[in-house]
């Protein structure tokens, strides 16, 4: 199981780079990490066993998070009374709107252990394809946290960080023909 302990912070280098594609079919080794990126993320939303083995609390994960270059990542959340949880190998962006969105409460990351300030614009609607733990393909069209997430995940295979996207001079500027998300 992963735990805290198994996070690199965000001034590790591994978070810079651009993640390797998963050769598919997966190996066995890579489809027990993307696991237990999932793992990870579940248990951190479950109070008990948060506190338990003191693990904060996060909606996605991305696998160089735990020093590994690879295009991986696990993403679970409850948007109103929907369920998004993903598992998935080489994901990307295959079509988003021009339309962007910013979460109202500003984006944090489980390699960053400092509050960073500021909306971070993201697209408000996307389509993402990957594979996922089956080796099934699998395209999603989202919006809302959920598409902010997923963004938020894919930045870190390819080496951008949110805080990469905050305006430096107007932390709180509304970014241009945007939505505001609430979470």
């Amino acid at each position: 199981m992963l735990t805290m302990d198994d996070f690199v912070n965000e001034d590790d280098p591994i978070l810079r780079q651009v993640a390797v594609e998963v050769p598919l079919p997966a190996s066995n080794e890579d489809k027990q990490l993307l696991a237990s990126l999932m793992e990870y993320v579940q248990n951190s939303q479950k109070p008990d066993i948060a506190a338990l083995y003191g693990l904060r609390a996060g909606i996605g994960l991305a696998a160089p998070q735990v020093n590994v270059s690879k295009r991986m990542i696990a993403v679970h959340l409850k948007d109103k009374d929907q369920l998004y949880s993903y598992a998935l190998f080489n994901p990307k962006l295959v079509s988003h709107s021009v339309e962007k969105a910013y979460l109202t409460s500003g984006e944090g990351c489980l390699s960053v252990n400092r509050p960073v300030s500021g909306y971070v614009p993201r697209y408000a609607r996307i389509t993402v394809a990957g594979t996922d733990l089956e080796g099934k393909p699998v395209q999603l069209r989202l919006k809302g946290i959920a598409a902010i997430c997923f963004q938020h995940e894919i930045d870190h295979l390819n080496g951008i960080m949110f805080y990469d996207h905050i305006n430096p001079e107007d932390p709180y500027a509304i970014p241009e023909n945007s939505i505001a998300v609430e979470r």
